[in-house]
C-alpha cells in the first residue's frame, strides 16, 4: 500500500474539515483502493466484496479493511500533538529516538491498584466474548501518556482502548477524583486529563464494527427516530407472528417462547419433552435425572437419544435432518397492562408457528455453512449446519426484514446487539418474580448467552425480535466520541501500516491460546454483516486450523515485532493477559522477548478486589496478568551493539533496566520486594537480552552477582542506581515493614533461590543448619514430575558454605565463583549424558539442561540445543521460559 498525498477534507489535527463533502471523497477513494488487487492482497484482508466492505465502513476513520488513510491521519495527529505540548508547557520529546540528546520521557511500570467494573454502559450495550473495561484501560493511559499522545491496540476487539483514550478528556467526576487520589497515594504523578489519539485494529470485522459504533459520533435524536421507524416497519409486517391469545380472548404480544428438545426414552422408546420432564419451575432448576412420562424409567440426557425430524430446507434446496424441538411455554404482555403473563403453548399458537414455517422469507438472509472449527461445528451433530439454522423461522424472518430496513451502521449495530438473544443459543433463566395469584402479571423468562461458546441448550428462549428492537433502544445511545476520533481498521496486528517510531504507548489484550475461538464465535454476526474474518493469521491455538502452541507463539512474535516497530524508543507496552496454562504464558513472554521488548514487571490483577500484586510463578494462572515491557532507547541499542558479548554491555543493560523499574511500591502499608530488582531476575533478564540479539553472554551467574554488589547499591536483597537509593531509603524509614516474596519451589533453580532467601541476611534470612532448613523446605516443595531433583544437602554443598557450627550461609562472591565452577562441571557432565542418549528424556535434572544450553550457546553449537530440546517432553519445553528461549533462538540459527 503506497501512502497518497494528504487527502482533501482532513485538517491539521487529522480530523474531517468538511463532514459531508469529506465522507464522499473518502468513500470514493476507498472504492478505488478496493479495486486494486495489491491492496486486497494485504495479509489479514477480510472476506467480502467491495460493496459489503463499503457498506460497513465510515471512512476516513473507520474502514472494514486495512485503513489506507491511516498514514495521513497520523501525520496530522503528530502535528497537532507537537502544538499541544507547547500549549501545555510540556517539553519536546521528539528527540527520544537516540540523536544524543537526553531523554525527556520517563515512566516506571504501573504498580498501583486498578479498579475495574464490568457493569458499564459499553459492556451492556453490546456483548462480546471478552471485553476489558474501559476505566481500567484509562488508568494505564493516564500513567503512561499525556493529552495528544498516540495510543495503539492491534488486538482492539470492541475498541475499549479507543473508548478509554477519548474518555480521558471527559471523565466522570467520581472517577476523576478517585483516580487522582489513588495516584497521589501511590506516589505517581498527577494524571494529565485530555483525549489521547488512538489507533485500533482487529482481524475481526464484527469486532471493529462494534468498536466503530462505540467510538464514532451519531445524532441521538435522528437515531431514536430511525429505531422507532424500524420498529414500526417490522411490526407492521411481522407483528402477527408474535401474537398469542390471553385466557379471556384478548390478544397479547409475545415476549419470548420457550422451546424444548425432545428425547427418546432408552427403555420404552416414547418421546420425552425435556421441559416437561426435567424443568422444575417451582425450584427454578433443571433436574439431572428425570422419569419418562410413559414408563417412569429414570432418564438422563446422557442416557436418552434425541428425537429427530426431517424437513425440506428451501434456502439450501435439500432435505435436512435436525433434532426435534417443540414450543412449550410463552411469556407475553397485554396492551395497556403492566407486567407480563405466562401460559402453556396452545393449539392456536402451534397453528401460527406451522403457518410461519410453511411460508418463504421474502428477504435476504445469510445461509452460509458454519466455518470449519471445533466450536463453530459443534452443533453439526444436531443438524444445525448453516447460519440460518440458528434461528427459528419467525425470528429469522423478522431479522431479515429488520436488516432490509437498516440503512445505517447504527441500526445494524442495534440488530447485531440482539443477535444472540434472537437465536437458539439463548438459554432461559427462571425469573425471580412469581405472582401469588393465577392470572396476575408475572415475571417472565430472560435470555442469557453462554459467553465464549456456541452451545445450544436443551431448552432455549426465542425472544421476540420486535420486542428487543424497542427494549434495547435505551442501551444503544452510547458513544465515547470526542474531538479526537480514533482510527479504526480491520487489519492483522502483524502489519499495521503505522509509520515506524510513531506510537507513544501500546495497550493490548491479545488472544489467550485456545481460550476463545474468535473467528468462529463472531461468524454469527459477520454472516449478517456480509464481511468475514480471514482467520489465516488468527493468533490462536486451534486443532482444526492446524495451529499448535508453537504456531500461536510465532504469530504473537510477528504481532509484537510490529508493535516494537511502531512504538517510540523508551516507551511502554502493557499486555493484559489471561490464561490458565503456564505454557501459553511462556509463549507470550517468549514472543515479547523475541520482539526485543524487555519485560520490567508482571502483576496479577485481582478482578474482585481491583488490586494488583507481583506475579512470580508460572504455575498458578487463575488471574489476569498485567505485563509491563519497554522498547530500549536507540542510543542504548547502539552502545550494546558496540559492546555485545563484553561485560561492559551487560552492565550497561543492567543500568538502563534498573532505571525503568519501580523504586518503591507500597501496598497496605507494606513495602513490596520488587522481584525484578533481585539478583536472579536481573541475571535472567541480562541473559535473555543477549540471547535474543544473538550475542554471547559475557558473565557467569557468580561473576554477575559479584559485579552487582560492586557497582550498585543493595537494599533488602534488591539493587538500585545511586540516584534511586534516597527515595527507597526514605520510604523504608517511613514505612519500616517490607513484604518478602513467596517463592514457588518446584525445581533446582527455585530451590537455590529459596535457600538464598532463607540464608541471606540481606533478604531477612540467617545462617541455618540442615536440620533447621529441611522441614521448611519440604513444606514449600512442589516437585515437578519430570524433575530429577538432587537432595537438599547436595544442593547446599554445591551452592553454599558451612561455618564451624554446621550452619549453612551465603558465600562471599569470590568463593561463590569457585563453587559455581565446580557445580558447572558436574552439570555439564550430566548434560553430556543427555546429549549422547537416545529417545525421549522422561526424567532429568533441568538445571543440567539449562547449563548445557548456555554452554552450547556460548560455543555457537545450536544443533545440540535443538537436538536435546526436541527430546524433552513438549510440556516441559513449553512451560520453562529459559529452555524455550534457548530453543527458539537456536532453531532460527541452526537453520
Amino acid at each position: 500500500m503506497t501512502p497518497q498525498a494528504p487527502l482533501p477534507g482532513i485538517d491539521s489535527a487529522g480530523q474531517p474539515a468538511a463532514e459531508n463533502a469529506g465522507r464522499a471523497v473518502y468513500r470514493e477513494r476507498l472504492r478505488q483502493y478496493l479495486q486494486d488487487p495489491a491492496f486486497r492482497a494485504i495479509e489479514g484482508f477480510p472476506i467480502g466484496d467491495d460493496e459489503a466492505i463499503l457498506a460497513l465502513s465510515d471512512p476516513p476513520f473507520y474502514t472494514a479493511c486495512p485503513n489506507p488513510f491511516l498514514p495521513e491521519i497520523v501525520a496530522g495527529w503528530k502535528q497537532e500533538r507537537a502544538g499541544l505540548r507547547v500549549a501545555l508547557g510540556l517539553p519536546d520529546d521528539s528527540h527520544d529516538n537516540g540523536n544524543g540528546a537526553p531523554a525527556v520521557y520517563q515512566r516506571e511500570p504501573f504498580a498501583a491498584d486498578v479498579a475495574e467494573s464490568r457493569n458499564n454502559k459499553f459492556v451492556n450495550a453490546h456483548s462480546y466474548a471478552t471485553k476489558v473495561p474501559h476505566q481500567a484501560i484509562m488508568t494505564f493511559l493516564l500513567h503512561f501518556t499525556q493529552p495528544g499522545d498516540i495510543v495503539y491496540d492491534g488486538f482492539g476487539g470492541t475498541g475499549m482502548t479507543a473508548v478509554a483514550a477519548q474518555l480521558c478528556g471527559k471523565p466522570e467526576r467520581d472517577f476523576k477524583e478517585r483516580i487522582e487520589a489513588e495516584f497521589k497515594t501511590a506516589g505517581l504523578a498527577t494524571p494529565q486529563w485530555g483525549e489521547r489519539h488512538c489507533i485500533v485494529g482487529d482481524l475481526s470485522p464484527a469486532a471493529v464494527f462494534i468498536a466503530a459504533n462505540f467510538n464514532l459520533p451519531f445524532n441521538e435524536d435522528d437515531f431514536n427516530r430511525a429505531v422507532l421507524k424500524l420498529y414500526s416497519d417490522v411490526v407492521e409486517e411481522c407483528g402477527w407472528m408474535y401474537e398469542t391469545r390471553h385466557w379471556d380472548g384478548r390478544v397479547g404480544r409475545i415476549h419470548a417462547t420457550i422451546w424444548s428438545d425432545v428425547f427418546v426414552c432408552s427403555e420404552c422408546g416414547g418421546e420425552i419433552v425435556f421441559w416437561d420432564a426435567a424443568v422444575d419451575i417451582s425450584g427454578r432448576r433443571v433436574l439431572n435425572k428425570f422419569p419418562c412420562p410413559h414408563c417412569k424409567a429414570v432418564q438422563s440426557k446422557s442416557d436418552a437419544e434425541h428425537a429427530w425430524t426431517t424437513k425440506f430446507d428451501h434456502a439450501l434446496n435439500m432435505v435436512i435432518r435436525q433434532i426435534k424441538m417443540v414450543p412449550v411455554f410463552i411469556t407475553y404482555a397485554l396492551p395497556d397492562h403492566p407486567g407480563r403473563f405466562e401460559k402453556r403453548v396452545d393449539e392456536e399458537d402451534l397453528e401460527r408457528i406451522r403457518e410461519i414455517e410453511s411460508r418463504e422469507v421474502p428477504y435476504w438472509y445469510p445461509i452460509d455453512r458454519m466455518p470449519e472449527g471445533d466450536e463453530s461445528r459443534r452443533n453439526d451433530k444436531f443438524g444445525f449446519t448453516h447460519i440460518h439454522h440458528f434461528f427459528t423461522r419467525r425470528n429469522l424472518w423478522s431479522l431479515a426484514a429488520a436488516f432490509s430496513h437498516a440503512d445505517s451502521l447504527r441500526l445494524k449495530f442495534l440488530l447485531t446487539s440482539l443477535m444472540y438473544k434472537s437465536s437458539i443459543l439463548c438459554a432461559p433463566l427462571l425469573s425471580n418474580y412469581f405472582a401469588e395469584k393465577a392470572g396476575q402479571p408475572r415475571g417472565g423468562w430472560v435470555g442469557k448467552e453462554r459467553s465464549g461458546t456456541l452451545y445450544c441448550p436443551s431448552v432455549h428462549s426465542e425472544v421476540s425480535v420486535t420486542d428487543q428492537i424497542l427494549s434495547r433502544l435505551s442501551k444503544m445511545n452510547v458513544t465515547a466520541a470526542s474531538s479526537r476520533l480514533p482510527c479504526l481498521q480491520v487489519a492483522s496486528a502483524t502489519s499495521s501500516f503505522i509509520p515506524s517510531n510513531t506510537v507513544d504507548y501500546v495497550f493490548t489484550d491479545p488472544p489467550f491460546g485456545a481460550n476463545r475461538m474468535y473467528s468462529e464465535l463472531n461468524f454469527l454476526w459477520e454472516a449478517w454483516l456480509r464481511v468475514r474474518t480471514d482467520n489465516e493469521l488468527e493468533a490462536i491455538k486451534n486443532r482444526v486450523q492446524g495451529k499448535s502452541l508453537l504456531d500461536y507463539q510465532r504469530l504473537m512474535e510477528r504481532c509484537f515485532h510490529d508493535y516494537h516497530r511502531v512504538l517510540k524508543p523508551g516507551r511502554w507496552i502493557t499486555v493484559e493477559f489471561s490464561n490458565t496454562k503456564a505454557a501459553v504464558w511462556n509463549a507470550i513472554q517468549t514472543a515479547l522477548s523475541s520482539a526485543r521488548f524487555v519485560v520490567a514487571d508482571v502483576r496479577a490483577l485481582d478482578k474482585k478486589q481491583g488490586s494488583i500484586a507481583q506475579y512470580t510463578t508460572t504455575t498458578a494462572m487463575n488471574q489476569d496478568l498485567i505485563i509491563s515491557a519497554y522498547k530500549p532507547r536507540v542510543a542504548f541499542e547502539r552502545r550494546f551493539l558496540e559492546q555485545a558479548g563484553r561485560p561492559e554491555g551487560a552492565w550497561d543493560f543492567v543500568r538502563q533496566h534498573l532505571a525503568q523499574l519501580p523504586v518503591v511500591v507500597e501496598n497496605a502499608g507494606v513495602i513490596e520486594t520488587i522481584a525484578e530488582r533481585q539478583p536472579y531476575l536481573l541475571f535472567d533478564r541480562m541473559v535473555a537480552f543477549h540471547i535474543q540479539r544473538g550475542a554471547t553472554v559475557p558473565l557467569s551467574a557468580a561473576e554477575f552477582y559479584a559485579g552487582l554488589r560492586q557497582r550498585f547499591a543493595e537494599r533488602d536483597g534488591m539493587f538500585f542506581l545511586a540516584d534511586q537509593v534516597p527515595q527507597y531509603d526514605a520510604a523504608r524509614l517511613r514505612v519500616g515493614q517490607i513484604a518478602q516474596l513467596t517463592l514457588f519451589v518446584s525445581d533446582e533453580k527455585s530451590t537455590i533461590q529459596w535457600l538464598r532467601q532463607q540464608l541471606d541476611p540481606a533478604t531477612g534470612g540467617q545462617p541455618q543448619t540442615y536440620q533447621d532448613l529441611q522441614p521448611q523446605f519440604l513444606r514449600q516443595l512442589h516437585q515437578a514430575r519430570h524433575e530429577a531433583l538432587p537432595e537438599p544437602g547436595e544442593i547446599l554443598e554445591q551452592n553454599f558454605l558451612q561455618d564451624d557450627a554446621g550452619r549453612w550461609y551465603v558465600p562471599d562472591p569470590n568463593k561463590a565463583s569457585d563453587l559455581e565452577k565446580i557445580r558447572q562441571k558436574a552439570l555439564l557432565r550430566e548434560f553430556a549424558r543427555y546429549a549422547e542418549a537416545r529417545g525421549r528424556l522422561r526424567q532429568f535434572r533441568t538445571e543440567a539442561v539449562r547449563a548445557g544450553f548456555a554452554d552450547a550457546w556460548r560455543r555457537r553449537d545450536f544443533a545440540t540445543i535443538v537436538k536435546v530440546a526436541e527430546r524433552l517432553p513438549e510440556s516441559v519445553l513449553q512451560e520453562d521460559q529459559e529452555l524455550l528461549m534457548y530453543y527458539d533462538n537456536a532453531s532460527l540459527r541452526a537453520e
